[in-house]
């Protein structure tokens, strides 16, 4: 019915000649090249002679009558499609958050990371009581140990420690355990970075390394800031310098739940954590004057083990092979990994991790484990995919198995587990948050109500066939009851058994145009299966060009973002992020995220592939669009207009 369907609106709109003119140029660029004019030509042609092929083809596009086949499409789709239930005119959506992981093709230069960085970690919470103890704690004989080692420290003819300070020796405390060490490399680049990164100190894996050593991000276990003003222990200093380190460590390290690390302003020392709902840190305390906390934290850090330095305990390796294990239709199954896939890179967040695995045994059976923090307030990705594979999408990943992780027998989430209850609302700087503004829009808002960034342009694609605003705005979340909502995430596992490279990786054009086309089909079979995707972009669009892998040639990923149609009120979710470089101009601009906005996002990936890649490994940075991961909504939205 859909093909009648499409026939007829072809049919009814002719393009007659209005292509002889592209038609005539791609004979005439091939012939000039000596190859033969076919759709395979496009792999054969020269970069000038491509960029002149869609230059003529784009031109002879836009002078046909574009919006008429647009709405007859439209119609035919929404016609072929079953009706999802209806949907509040006035659906309160949560609100886009700017995140670090999001950004594509990036330099991931200072200035512009920082901006984004401060967003994606909100406040920072300083002066929480019992912090040493929640975090140190558990680290056998510490207390007594710090202790014998501090008296040691006051004795003697050459004390380490008199007149409430410490002599400038007292970095040569010997530790008594070898297992890692502290270093100092404040004018030497850490390696593993996008953009170059320094550390003042830190306490790293390596026993042997001294200053002329090359540490990678992969090596550093606890970051540390030094700075010799008191009066730099506040967010725009100290603080902003260890939160870049802190995202160098869970990015290279993709086991880490967490990142501990401190920040010494003169004499004035914090001890921090940072996790994926942001960062919280201690009590200040002067080292000078409290020689034996500053003792056991120098302790506590290098004799802590792995889980105490926030590495995830579930994920084990034993005859040099990691591995998980799930318990799956009543048996316990052993997950080997093979190697990382990919690892989001920021703080505070989803945070998500990929890795190619297999059943332990069957090597031919190719997995794919992501692990992601989620808002418990959302629909769990699992339950929507194992829905969704029951129904029988195609090119979509295959559901295999979902659980929430369990650290000693409870759910791995942040605030009682990572956190293990500390009160963030008795941290000495804690004020409220004001409740972040939802969007309050009806599914057909006209972008020149917000901002008139297209006041005098033409209703786009994804609102033709849309209904007229209403008149009404929806109610508000209370603020104090959104003040109240001390936010969490949950650690959740997904197993899915299609594994595949990112699109942009296709061996040629014409496999990226097929690998495009089937991703069309699987975005489409979800829509029809109830579900709309809501987060197309460069990273879940997947290619599988191996005869052997038994994969979808290619499919749609990441259901994270993804909403039944049929639900009638957004989630109370603080907020979702996406990748800002491939959202539609309308969903930048507020307005409530429909099918066509994602059809949108497809043109996005495609347009940054052709613009940032030469093929399969040659990607560039190109700096007229870095500034697109960067910059407000409503200016990328303009910036797109203009494109």
């Amino acid at each position: 019915m859909r093909n009648e369907l499409q026939s007829k609106v072809i049919e009814d709109n002719p393009i007659g000649n209005g292509l002889d003119v592209f038609r005539g140029s791609f004979d005439s660029i091939c012939e000039g090249a000596g190859i033969p004019c076919s759709p395979d030509a496009l792999d054969k042609l020269g970069q000038e002679d491509l960029q002149n092929v869609i230059f003529v083809l784009v031109s002879a596009l836009q002078i046909l009558p574009a919006s008429r086949l647009l709405r007859a499409i439209y119609v035919a789709v929404t016609k072929s499609t079953p009706p999802p239930r209806p949907i509040a005119s006035s659906l309160q959506q949560t609100p886009w958050l700017r995140n670090t992981s999001s950004f594509a093709n990036s330099s991931e230069h200072r200035k512009y990371v920082d901006d984004v960085l401060k967003e994606e970690l909100g406040s920072m919470y300083v002066g929480l009581r019992h912090f040493h103890n929640t975090y140190f704690g558990g680290v056998v004989g510490l207390d007594a140990v710090s202790e014998a080692f501090f008296d040691q420290c006051i004795e003697g003819s050459d004390p380490l420690f008199e007149d409430a300070a410490f002599a400038d020796g007292h970095g040569s405390i010997s530790t008594h355990q070898h297992r890692r060490r502290p270093l100092a490399q404040p004018n030497k680049p850490i390696q593993g970075s996008t953009g170059e990164r320094k550390l003042d100190v830190g306490f790293v894996k390596d026993t042997k390394a001294g200053k002329d050593s090359r540490c990678h991000w992969s090596q550093i276990l606890v970051p540390g800031e030094l700075k010799s003003n008191p009066s730099a222990d506040k967010a725009s200093m100290a603080w902003l310098d260890l939160e870049r380190y802190a995202r160098e460590v869970l990015t290279a390290q993709d086991t880490r739940r967490f990142v501990l690390g401190f920040t010494i302003c003169g004499s004035l020392m914090r001890v921090w954590a940072f996790d994926r709902l942001g960062g919280i840190a201690s009590e200040q305390f002067d080292i000078n004057k409290d020689g034996r906390q500053f003792v056991s934290t120098i302790l506590g850090f290098l004799w802590m083990n792995e889980e105490q330095l926030g590495f995830d305990p579930t994920i084990m390796t034993a005859n040099g092979e990691r591995f998980i294990e799930v318990n799956r239709n009543g048996s316990t199954e052993r997950i080997i990994i093979d190697k990382k896939m990919q690892r989001a890179p920021c703080i505070a967040g989803r945070a998500t991790t990929c890795w190619k695995a297999h059943p332990e045994g069957q090597p031919e059976m190719l997995l794919v484990i992501k692990d992601s923090w989620q808002y418990p307030e959302r629909d769990e990705e699992g339950e929507l995919l194992r829905e969704v594979t029951d129904k029988g999408v195609v090119n979509v990943a295959r559901y295999y198995h979902h659980e929430t992780v369990q650290i000693h027998g409870e759910d791995d989430d942040i605030r009682n587990n990572v956190r293990r209850g500390l009160d963030i609302t008795q941290a000495a700087n804690y004020r409220p948050e004001r409740p972040m503004r939802r969007s309050n829009v009806a599914s057909g808002t006209s972008r020149g109500d917000r901002g008139r960034a297209g006041a005098s342009r033409k209703r786009s694609s994804s609102q033709i066939g849309a209904p007229l605003p209403s008149s009404k705005r929806s109610c508000s979340v209370s603020p104090t009851k959104a003040a109240s909502i001390v936010p969490n995430r949950v650690h959740r596992r997904l197993i899915v058994r299609d594994y595949g490279m990112p699109i942009y990786k296709a061996s040629s054009r014409s496999a990226l145009l097929a690998a495009f086309e089937r991703c069309i089909e699987g975005h489409e079979s979800l829509h029809r299966a109830g579900l709309l995707h809501r987060d197309v972009s460069i990273n879940n669009l997947m290619i599988n060009e191996d005869d052997d892998n038994p994969s979808w040639p290619a499919f749609v990923i990441d259901l994270d973002l993804a909403i039944k149609e049929s639900r009638e009120a957004a989630s109370v979710a603080k907020g979702k992020t996406g990748t800002r470089a491939f959202m539609a101009i309308g969903a930048l601009l507020g307005e409530q995220h429909s099918f066509m906005h994602d059809l949108e996002s497809f043109f996005w990936v495609l347009f940054w592939i052709c613009i940032h890649y030469n093929g399969p490994g040659e990607n560039r940075v190109v700096q007229e669009f870095d500034k697109w991961n960067y910059i407000d909504m409503k200016e990328l939205a303009k910036l797109k207009l203009g494109t």
